[in-house]
């Protein structure tokens, strides 16, 4: 009795706990990319992503790292620290976030991107050029 009463309340706690990161907002949150962490937010009905902390935050003369290869050479002195890469993305289904854009700022380049909540700590990060078949994946972890 005493063996199934637990289990009946960790099956609906798991429910609750599941349920609750499933629609538009559950992207929402600091997310461990390898390199650094990006803090995705919620703004009007779009989501976008701005990098909150590096693993190598300076360069080699120890001054903090500048996207010094974007393409708008008035933007090549803007520090990485804090700058949005991910813009414009909406929320599809099935914990997808689509129509969206990433900005590599190691390359200086940007791309089409979608996202896709695998579950409540792993996101999948898909930049393509053209369609999503012709592209990459990178997987982020949830900062709790």
């Amino acid at each position: 009795m005493k063996k199934s009463l637990i289990l009946t309340f960790v099956f609906i706690l798991t429910s609750v706990l599941c349920y609750a990161q499933k629609g538009p907002d559950a992207v929402v949150g600091t997310w461990f990319t390898g390199k650094g962490r990006v803090q995705i937010y919620k703004q009007g009905d779009k989501y976008f992503g701005k990098i909150v902390w590096l693993a190598e935050p300076n360069d080699k003369e120890g001054k903090p790292k500048a996207d010094k290869k974007n393409p708008d050479e008035r933007k090549r002195n803007q520090p990485i620290l804090g700058l949005v890469n991910l813009r414009d993305f909406t929320y599809d289904e099935d914990n997808v976030w689509e129509d969206g854009r990433i900005y590599n700022p190691e390359e200086g380049k940007d791309y089409s991107c979608k996202m896709t909540l695998k579950d409540p700590d792993t996101l999948e990060v898909r930049g393509f050029v053209g369609i999503s078949l012709i592209g990459k994946t990178v997987v982020w972890k949830r900062i709790k």
